[in-house]
């Protein structure tokens, strides 16, 4: 009765990237509803250092997904992908008279989830 409602889904978990939200949002909003083909071309021609760690997460959902699902990585496109907050690296800066002064390096946590095309046929 219910085989139709349970597709099964695959993600790959970028967990403490060392780039800001925004940055990386700049990236993800861009190879979101992109073929599988096209999310890997796209990084390599932006010029941010935060393509490096999405063009990763891309190929490992593809592995992910051929491997325990058995899908073609040609038929797969990013059906989700989103960014959110995550800790922040703490460190502290010499000031003068003795003080130290709090510098905070954001962190995010980037997850990309792929899908087949031909899942709905």
């Amino acid at each position: 009765m219910g085989n139709k409602n349970k597709l099964k889904k695959t993600r790959a978990p970028g967990k403490n990237v060392r780039v800001s939200v925004t940055k990386m949002r700049r990236i993800i909003d861009r190879i979101r509803n992109c073929s599988y083909e096209e999310a890997l071309v796209l990084p390599e021609f932006m010029p941010y250092r935060a393509c490096y760690p999405v063009s990763q997460l891309v190929l490992s959902a593809a592995a992910d997904a051929s491997t325990n699902l058995g899908l073609n990585k040609s038929d797969l496109f990013i059906s989700e992908a989103w960014v959110n907050n995550s800790t922040y690296l703490r460190r502290f800066r010499p000031r003068a008279q003795g003080r130290g002064y709090p510098i905070r390096k954001p962190t995010c946590k980037v997850t990309i989830q792929p899908n087949s095309k031909s899942v709905g046929k």
